[in-house]
């Protein structure tokens, strides 16, 4: 008994059983010889671990980091939650071209409600006044 799961993943848009031409080929002859088969029924998980390096854009006299975006990417927003939660003692806040912004295509997601979601402090277009004299009255303490 063949067990087989179809799938929808063909770059061509129409329902195709297999991902790409070469695995429909090379399952056909495990048919043909009448070997019994699964394809795509199990996940298996694994994790990437490799150390990166996170240049800010800005750090204030007080310490706080400032990461400048025009483009919010999903590969950014992956970069920021990594070295916020092995960095908390960091006050890392965004400061976007456009708030506004969609996530991606079709979201309904803005980047300020992504950073709302994720308790990261954020801002619209320029610096607010309080973050610079939240680093005055910091300094002054020093």
């Amino acid at each position: 008994m063949k067990k087989t799961k179809t799938t929808t993943m063909a770059k061509s848009g129409k329902n195709n059983k297999y991902r790409s031409g070469y695995e429909k080929d090379v399952c056909s002859r495990l048919d043909d010889l009448g070997v019994c088969f699964e394809y795509e029924t199990k996940n298996i998980y694994y994790e990437v671990s490799e150390q990166r390096k996170y240049t800010p854009d800005v750090i204030l006299p007080n310490g706080i980091i400032l990461e400048l975006k025009g483009w919010f990417t999903a590969n950014d927003r992956k970069k920021m939650l990594l070295v916020i939660k092995q960095h908390p003692d960091l006050d890392i806040r965004m400061v976007f071209q456009r708030h506004t912004n969609k996530l991606f295509k079709g979201s309904k997601t803005t980047y300020s409600e992504w950073c709302e979601k994720h308790s990261i402090k954020w801002a619209d277009k320029l610096i607010p006044e309080e973050w610079i004299k939240e680093s005055e009255r910091k300094q002054q303490k020093k």
